[in-house]
């Protein structure tokens, strides 16, 4: 697909659970591909790079340190991260900096449903968060597809319909 004729899909299943003193945002999207394949996609450094808001320093199956590089337009950040647990191709989870990202995968027919749960420090990030994640999640189902239209990240996201998802998630958050 070429790139700027990408569109974000349709809204994704979304909540926001209290957990202690943070939230989980809680993001559930069909694929159309098996979990073995999604799980690929989770955690292989240039598959990462593909679709991610960040990139790799190493393959994300396996338990162990790493560090995750934010990337902006030309900007990279740093930030270290935890894989604190990866039982392929089921459950893959990890800390990114303050963050708790936990990825489950289960069979839906030929597909897999994706379960995100991101924590995050305060409940009114949910609507950014599920848009950025949102915009990720179509850009890694069209590298699944074989037509791949190359990360969409930082305030880039701004030119393809972020704002508009942002908006739209805060208010099936607020009106559930």
């Amino acid at each position: 697909m070429p790139r700027d004729s990408f569109r974000p899909g349709p809204l994704a299943d979304v909540d926001r659970v209290p957990v202690d003193d943070r939230w989980d945002l809680v993001l559930v999207r069909d694929l159309r591909h098996p979990p073995e394949r999604v799980w690929t996609a989770l955690t292989d450094p240039a598959q990462l790079a593909e679709w991610a808001p960040f990139l790799a320093d190493r393959d994300l199956g396996s338990p162990g340190d790493t560090t995750l590089r934010t990337v902006d337009g030309d900007q990279a950040h740093p930030t270290p991260a935890t894989i604190l647990r990866a039982d392929r191709p089921s459950v893959l989870e990890y800390t990114w900096g303050s963050a708790l990202l936990r990825w489950e995968l289960a069979p839906a027919g030929a597909g897999t449903r994706l379960t995100l749960r991101h924590r995050i420090d305060q409940p009114d990030l949910a609507p950014m968060v599920a848009a950025g994640w949102h915009l990720c999640l179509d850009v890694a189902g069209h590298l699944l597809d074989g037509e791949p239209v190359g990360p969409i990240r930082g305030a880039e996201a701004k030119e393809f319909e972020w704002t508009a998802l942002r908006d739209a998630y805060a208010e099936r958050l607020d009106n559930p």
